[in-house]
């Protein structure tokens, strides 16, 4: 049997990337509820977040697979086992996942995709119904502090912001070589082309252009284009 470690190791990689693309679930989150659905092991059918077939809708990344297996819920209060439940089956755990993220597309569960953390996001989840156990978020805060699982989190942020610092100095490097190709004056040898495009209503500013678009207008100018 595989250890709770070995588990997380497996489930995190693809809940930070999924992150980094875009989904709304914390990765501590979503490797809470895996761990919560399926006691710390991945089942035969990849579906790590008990997720039931429902209306049946198919989707890019559910084609109809399901197994019928027995769960328990909270009925009216009471705790009732035994109860059967048909479960989507996925060919990756990856799918499951990526499945589930279209379900929380939807305006029941617009808590969760706008939680501003973890237990935000825990909260929400057990609001929308998505499980019948009263206690479902606090089982999930548990299991996120118990096996420090925001620093998952956290690494996607760190990601995030080395990639938005990346991003800023790639556009101040565009602007600076943007500056360089600007000259301050127009060179003395496109003097008299630059006025024939004036003329001509080519331009309206000649000021601040490039090394070639004066030598452009020059050569056309040259060749009695302008």
């Amino acid at each position: 049997m595989a250890t709770r470690q070995a588990f997380i190791d497996l489930i995190a990689p693809i809940a930070v990337k999924l992150r980094l693309e875009g989904s709304p679930i914390y990765p501590s989150v979503r490797i809470a509820q895996a761990i919560l659905e399926t006691g710390g092991s991945v089942n035969a059918w990849n579906n790590l977040v008990g997720y039931k077939v429902g209306r049946g809708v198919l989707t890019p990344y559910w084609q109809g697979a399901h197994v019928s297996t027995i769960t328990w819920e909270v009925i009216d209060g009471t705790r009732q086992d035994n109860v059967p439940g048909d479960f989507r089956a996925y060919p990756t755990i990856e799918a499951g996942f990526r499945d589930q993220d279209l379900l929380f597309s939807s305006s029941r569960y617009a808590g969760v995709r706008t939680a501003d953390s973890p237990s935000e996001q825990a909260l929400a989840l057990s609001n929308s119904g998505y499980a019948t156990d009263p206690a479902y978020a606090q089982k999930l805060m548990t299991i996120i502090q118990t096996n420090q699982l925001t620093q998952y989190d956290e690494e996607v942020a760190d990601m995030l912001e080395k990639l938005q610092e990346q991003i800023e100095a790639l556009q101040n490097k565009v602007a600076a070589l943007e500056g360089r190709m600007a000259l301050d004056t127009i060179p003395d040898w496109a003097e008299a082309a630059v006025k024939a495009a004036i003329q001509a209503g080519l331009i309206d500013s000649p000021q601040n252009g490039s090394y070639d678009f004066y030598r452009l207008l020059t050569v056309l100018h040259r060749k009695g284009i302008v």
